[in-house]
């Protein structure tokens, strides 16, 4: 039964291998943390890691994987709070976008709640002429906080140039304003 104690006994030393602490504190306690793999102090050095001027030891790898650095794009330059608002009640928002050159998008970033806490159910997709290339679903909390909440598909997905492509979100949830 895959449960967290299994997973970890699973894993065995390789568990040290994962680089944790390479990860953003967003990453860390909304992804991770949750799937209960690791022990208390475990976690608790986490935090500190992420958080506190003297970082603990930790046993995990720490140093950052080689390869192409993330680069974002943003929709919006600014999130003016409480301005930009939309009622979604389930419908979809999307976007058209083409490319000059390839590229692979990973996920999309969505604005929370204007309104205090809530918790959304979202699908989002990127299709190539009409065509799926990706979805997702996804359960995610917001904290009413201006700040992001990244949703990622299971792969990188390639986008070519010179071809239009259609990303789109579907959010649900008791608190349907949302800003951005």
């Amino acid at each position: 039964e895959p449960t967290p104690k299994n997973k970890r006994e699973v894993l065995g030393k390789v568990l040290y291998l994962i680089r944790i602490p390479t990860m953003s504190l967003d990453e860390f306690a909304n992804q991770v943390a949750p799937l209960k793999i690791f022990t208390l102090d475990e976690i608790v050095d986490f935090f500190y890691h992420f958080t506190a001027n003297k970082k603990p030891t930790l046993a995990f790898c720490t140093k950052p994987r080689l390869g192409r650095k993330a680069q974002i794009c943003h929709r919006f330059q600014s999130c003016a709070y409480r301005n930009n608002q939309w009622r979604y009640r389930g419908r979809c928002d999307s976007f058209q976008f083409m490319v000059d050159k390839r590229i692979f998008i990973i996920g999309f970033g969505l604005y929370g709640s204007s309104n205090g806490d809530a918790e959304y159910k979202i699908k989002i997709e990127l299709k190539r002429q009409g065509k799926c290339q990706a979805s997702k679903n996804y359960s995610f909390y917001s904290d009413g906080s201006s700040r992001t909440f990244h949703v990622y598909f299971e792969h990188p997905v390639q986008i070519d140039p010179e071809h239009f492509y259609t990303a789109s979100a579907i959010l649900d949830g008791n608190e349907l304003s949302y800003f951005g």
